[in-house]
């Protein structure tokens, strides 16, 4: 696993192993950093369930002003740790230690995050039960994307947000959400 480009770019990151730990794989990753490459610079980002925190690590790799970086287990937290100090990332990096809705719930109604990645642990049903409290921390510009298994129905709109675009790669499907009045005026354009 690496940093396909930016300040960081070629930079390979360390992952924990293990039948839990699904990285996002390359084409995966090159695919949504396609489809959000405008959206990036100079924003914050919520990297949730982080894991290795390579979609996080990317988005500062490639402009984005702050990366908050939360995970439930401390090893994959030690290795977000590791992996920012890697790329000489820390500085922009905020590494939380938790679980993503004791995070999320006492920020509810505050507008903070640009761009959020979620990609939980599969077939437990937690997509459904976070993305609320997700869109409640988001800006009216910006934009949730969520990796999950193809099988696993998301809903088609969540508060104020709606699915944008959605796309399978093999197994995985990655779901983006968009403000509907934000969709609307990009669809004008």
């Amino acid at each position: 696993m690496r940093v396909i480009t930016g300040t960081a770019r070629g930079r390979r990151l360390k992952t924990l192993e293990g039948s839990d730990v699904r990285p996002t794989t390359d084409r995966v990753k090159e695919a949504i950093f396609s489809v959000i490459q405008f959206d990036l610079e100079g924003r914050r980002l919520l990297d949730l369930f982080a894991g290795s925190g390579q979609m996080g690590i990317e988005a500062l790799s490639r402009g984005a002003k702050e990366a908050v970086f939360v995970d439930s287990a401390a090893a994959s937290v030690a290795v977000v740790r590791e992996n920012l100090k890697t790329c000489g990332l820390q500085k922009a990096a905020v590494v939380v230690q938790g679980d993503a809705l004791a995070y999320l719930r006492p920020r509810a109604g505050r507008a903070e995050f640009d761009i959020a990645f979620l990609d939980p642990p599969y077939g437990k049903g937690v997509l459904q039960s976070v993305l609320p409290e997700v869109v409640s921390v988001m800006k009216p510009t910006g934009v949730i994307i969520c990796e999950c298994p193809t099988d696993e129905a998301l809903p088609p709109q969540i508060g104020a947000f709606a699915v944008d675009r959605e796309y399978r790669y093999g197994k995985i499907k990655v779901t983006f959400y968009r403000s509907v009045d934000a969709s609307a005026d990009q669809n004008a354009d």
